[in-house]
């Protein structure tokens, strides 16, 4: 993947599952990967794992706009430009919508705030950068469950709705910027998001699927996908990828 060397990438939720993937595989196709999320002791062993790359971090949350901004200018300090943003933080909160318990609420709030607004908020910090450069590609973690519905997940759905149509204006308001708009959109993927499930049946439906390894992908192949979209020419937007394992139903 020649046109992934050199380009200069920032992952949030970089610290576990996609976000820990796709920096090794980037880093290992000769990008220069800069890496962001809340735990400082996880970005600090990841990059003493990765030493021989090129491969650094800051800390942050992306509900807080002035960390994003933060993140932009240490990247644009170091290395004077932004190739890749890839937006991939995210909770997944699950239980149904007739659930009024103060603290249920107050988490999918917290859903809202990371999975759209940790968005928005990477796109308000980066995007100016990318149309003085003009050039860039924002890629975005969405799923499957931002293509459709199921029963007690549709706060999680909804939130990754939100992030198709957003990125989708991406798409739009800058096609003469030369900046691309990708979303990956995964199924059922082994990674550490079951503990912001918080809801004891669909964490149980879950664990279920997760015991027979058919039924989920790996963090690799959402790092694969995420490589690809980078690596496409210039003149090649890759707008979506929706990536199941081919032995579950979502």
């Amino acid at each position: 993947m020649e046109n992934i060397k050199n380009k200069v990438v920032i992952v949030t939720g970089a610290s576990s599952g996609n976000g820990k993937a796709t920096v090794k595989k980037l880093a290992h196709e000769g990008a220069k990967v800069v890496m962001f999320s809340r735990t400082e002791e996880k970005l600090s062993a990841l990059k003493n794992e990765l030493s021989e790359y090129v491969v650094d971090y800051k800390v942050g949350d992306v509900r807080n706009l002035s960390d994003v901004k933060g993140l932009v200018k240490y990247t644009l300090d170091k290395y004077e430009r932004i190739d890749v943003f890839y937006h991939n933080a995210g909770v997944l909160p699950m239980g149904a919508l007739a659930n009024s318990d103060a603290e249920k609420v107050s988490k999918w709030q917290q859903a809202f705030d990371t999975n759209v607004m940790g968005v928005v908020n990477g796109l308000a910090a980066c995007l100016p950068v990318m149309v003085k450069q003009k050039f860039g590609h924002m890629i975005a973690t969405d799923s499957v469950m931002g293509h459709l519905v199921i029963p007690n997940a549709a706060i999680y759905c909804s939130t990754k709705f939100a992030v198709r149509a957003i990125m989708e204006g991406v798409r739009q308001e800058h096609l003469e910027d030369n900046i691309k708009s990708t979303i990956i959109s995964p199924g059922l993927v082994s990674t550490g998001l079951l503990s912001s499930v918080d809801d004891k049946g669909m964490e149980a439906w879950i664990e279920g699927e997760l015991k027979d390894d058919t039924k989920a992908l790996s963090p690799e192949s959402i790092a694969d996908a995420v490589a690809y979209a980078i690596s496409t020419p210039k003149n090649v937007a890759i707008s979506e990828i929706l990536i199941r394992s081919s032995k579950h139903v979502l």
